[in-house]
């Protein structure tokens, strides 16, 4: 992603529920993700029915995103989480099978899923993601989540939806 924040999406229609599924994991970077997606949907998303739900690694957040999926039926999901890559194979492992499996949520059940969960290679690089101001990804995912939320309400009451620059013929 570009290092400074996409800009505010317009958010309309009636109550939305976003769900955050969190790591409690590396809950230093992770916290100020969920305080930022909180801070920010409520900038750009008023009267949504945010719901947070705290998992104990970046493991659990594709059984709870199913569940919510299966049984909560949110407008979108937002998956917050923190990899840090250490010396063996291991949290490639972790963040290739969250990532994929939120990628399958999301299209089995047609819900946008944001997936935040983030692999960095060291304390630095996840300060500059999860504390940083230019650079937040919890912000970045709040906007995301707006957006998808817009655009799935057009598509599902059949509006045009003319978001950027249009097609070439």
């Amino acid at each position: 992603m570009a290092s400074t924040l996409p800009p505010r999406p317009r958010f309309v229609g009636e109550r939305r529920m976003i769900a955050v599924v969190a790591s409690l994991y590396n809950a230093d970077y992770v916290n100020p993700l969920v305080d930022a997606v909180h801070r920010e949907l409520g900038r750009v998303a008023t009267g949504a029915n945010l719901q947070i739900y705290r998992v104990p690694g970046a493991c659990e957040i594709p059984v709870t995103a199913e569940y919510l999926a299966q049984n909560a039926h949110p407008d979108v999901i937002v998956a917050l989480g923190l990899i840090i890559r250490g010396e063996t194979a291991h949290a490639d492992l972790i963040a290739r099978s969250v990532f994929d499996e939120l990628q399958r949520i999301a299209t089995r059940h047609v819900i946008p899923t944001i997936n935040e969960v983030l692999l960095v290679e060291n304390h630095e690089q996840a300060r500059e993601r999860c504390l940083g101001v230019e650079k937040n990804r919890g912000t970045e995912a709040a906007r995301a989540a707006a957006q998808m939320c817009d655009l799935f309400h057009t598509l599902r009451t059949n509006q045009p939806y003319a978001k950027g620059p249009k097609p070439h013929a």
